[in-house]
């Protein structure tokens, strides 16, 4: 019976781990429980690098193997009279179709890993990605258009 309970006690360790909260809150902790292989700051930092390329690579993969996105890029036009409000209006992304869902489940692997690794770096140092995420927030709602850097 004791095998039954500790399946059990580890199911609900997983559901409590993995339950939708609507904030960063969960997901750090998670990290932090589970980020264990690459604990030192330089493996870290390599790591989400790493994470960084594979999620460049699979988004190059979707236009140049499966070509379910394309990229048609030029030289953005816009009227000698247009506002910076209107910018919006006239820039595009450069980016044709939609991506197909085995390319959409790659990308979302590779940038939910690429999101484990910036967590296990604010976690490295102390910081809140909630709080960071707030903080971001506030800044671009103030300043707004003006946010750029």
């Amino acid at each position: 019976m004791k095998q039954g309970v500790l399946f059990l006690e580890l199911g609900e360790e997983v559901t409590r781990m993995t339950k939708s909260t609507g904030s960063c809150q969960c997901f750090q902790e998670n990290v932090r429980q589970y980020l264990v292989r690459h604990y030192s700051i330089l493996d870290i930092v390599s790591k989400f690098q790493e994470s960084n390329a594979r999620v460049n690579r699979a988004l190059f993969r979707a236009v140049t193997d499966c070509g379910c996105i394309s990229v048609n890029a030029s030289k953005q036009v816009l009227p000698d009279d247009c506002s910076f409000e209107d910018v919006r209006n006239y820039i595009k992304s450069h980016l044709e179709g939609e991506l197909c869902e085995n390319c959409r489940d790659v990308l979302e692997s590779e940038l939910g890993q690429n999101l484990f690794y910036l967590t296990g770096l604010c976690n490295a140092l102390g910081l809140d990605l909630d709080e960071i995420i707030r903080k971001e927030s506030q800044r671009l709602g103030t300043l707004g258009m003006f946010h750029l850097r």
